[in-house]
């Protein structure tokens, strides 16, 4: 049989057809692959882009036409968690260290931490960081306006005393509270209106005497050695009394111990994303509010209109007249207090609220700044019920050193709060996606904190 040479495959021209089809296909397919890829890493690189250089730069809000941008705004939210994850912490470390088993002691620090944890919302730290540095804005424009400044000197001395760093110095010495001056002489009439209730007298069936020699009666007698004056001479000293031993000196704060706290903390806050220069701001920020409460608050006086009254709260407007009937049919306001108020801080004393300003009781104010001397308002609605009040008096008095700190803190967010309605403010709603939410408390929280802690219990026996 004769060799047959082998034949390749016939190509025709539909077998041709496919075979460039299918390259053609396969090279569609690779380039598609190609440019799928380099979407996604356009993509990727876009979003990394914009998270990191664009949005940043964007505002948050724009106070008058100066931008807070997004970059501050984030930076500040996670300080402010961080001061609160610290605290949270703390309140968890004295808990699990102390072993608190006892209810009421573990709810009062449960409420401590849930309401940390509220603080921590997304929604509620971002919303107060915003309002803070809007605020801020406002406070150095204005602060610009009166040619208020802050150096960098005063900055640098801020910072270190809020590290308790006094140039190397003992702390400086508190100064003397005043105290309120004392109390207002009664007319008669007041006289008349707060004379003493008749109350229940407890009845004594033993007494203790205090004597300094036995005695005879029916009393129980404690008997008092007289004490032996005390001369310069060594015999005249108790043998039994220890010699005081001198406190220890405490060791000074150093310039370098305070370098090395700051340097501590500024690692920690770096790693937040919070740099010294954004410490530095935050510090500045304080120094210019403080500046220019005293500028704003500079004509408010120490000196202010108080009014003295007494009140009887209830539910009902209708209990509230039934009140005033039986006051004026002549029943007395301190036992009627005593009898029917809901506030039980102050029925007690017969519904005295003591001396105050407009500002303290702003519900009742009106009433209590009005009325004759021993008139009795008509029913005053509030979120607390309804409150009949009795006026026992009104004069100008000396507020206390912290009282008068909160009447200029009061003075102070009252003009801020009108300052912000008459600037010109915009906020960007996509700040509310904005908020990191780094760092926070452990996982589980407060819940994983109680299964700790009801795991360190011991078992007890049956």
């Amino acid at each position: 049989m004769a060799n047959r040479r082998r034949r390749g495959p016939i190509v025709n021209r539909r077998h041709m057809a496919r075979q460039q089809r299918e390259r053609l296909f396969s090279q569609y397919i690779t380039i598609g692959s190609i440019v799928l890829i380099a979407i996604v890493v356009i993509l990727i690189g876009y979003g990394f882009i914009v998270a990191r250089v664009v949005q940043p730069r964007q505002p948050v809000a724009i106070v008058n036409g100066e931008e807070i941008l997004t970059r501050e705004f984030q930076a500040q939210v996670r300080y402010e968690r961080s001061l609160l994850v610290s605290q949270w912490v703390n309140l968890a470390n004295l808990m699990t260290d102390f072993g608190v088993t006892d209810a009421s002691s573990q709810n009062f620090f449960i409420q401590q931490l849930q309401q940390i944890e509220f603080s921590l919302d997304a929604s509620t730290v971002g919303r107060t960081v915003l309002n803070n540095q809007i605020s801020d804005r406002l406070i150095r424009q204005e602060a610009a306006r009166r040619g208020i400044t802050v150096s960098e000197e005063e900055i640098t001395k801020s910072l270190e005393e809020n590290f308790g760093f006094f140039g190397g110095g003992p702390r400086p010495s508190p100064t003397a509270v005043p105290t309120r001056p004392a109390t207002s002489t009664l007319s008669p009439l007041q006289m008349t209106l707060t004379a003493p209730t008749a109350t229940p007298t407890p009845t004594i069936t033993e007494t203790v005497a205090i004597t300094s020699t036995e005695t005879t009666t029916g009393t129980q007698a404690i008997e008092m050695t007289p004490t032996a004056a005390v001369t310069d001479t060594v015999e005249s000293q108790p043998e039994d009394v220890p010699t005081p031993t001198p406190f220890p000196t405490s060791t000074p704060y150093t310039r370098e111990a305070f370098e090395a706290d700051l340097a501590e903390n500024l690692d920690t806050l770096e790693r937040l994303g919070y740099s010294e220069a954004d410490l530095r701001r935050l510090v500045e920020s304080d120094l210019y509010r403080q500046k220019l409460l005293e500028a704003v608050t500079a004509e408010v006086s120490q000196i202010q209109d108080h009014a003295w009254a007494r009140q009887i709260l209830v539910g009902t407007e209708a209990e509230a007249q039934d009140v005033i009937a039986r006051l004026e049919g002549g029943e007395n306001f301190a036992i009627l207090a005593q009898e029917v108020s809901l506030d039980q801080n102050t029925a007690i004393d017969g519904g005295d609220l003591g001396w105050f300003t407009r500002e303290q009781f702003p519900e009742i104010a009106d009433a209590a700044f009005s009325l004759e001397i021993g008139g009795i308002s008509e029913p005053i609605q509030s979120q607390f019920g309804f409150h009949v009040i009795q006026v026992l008096g009104r004069e100008e008095r000396s507020l206390t050193t912290s009282e008068f700190d909160e009447l200029k803190q009061s003075v102070f967010e009252t003009w801020i709060t009108d300052l912000r309605q008459d600037s010109d403010i915009e906020i960007f709603d996509y700040w509310a996606n904005r908020v990191p939410t780094e760092p926070n408390v452990p996982a589980g929280g407060v819940a994983a904190l109680i299964q700790q802690l009801q795991q360190q219990q011991p078992a007890v026996n049956p």
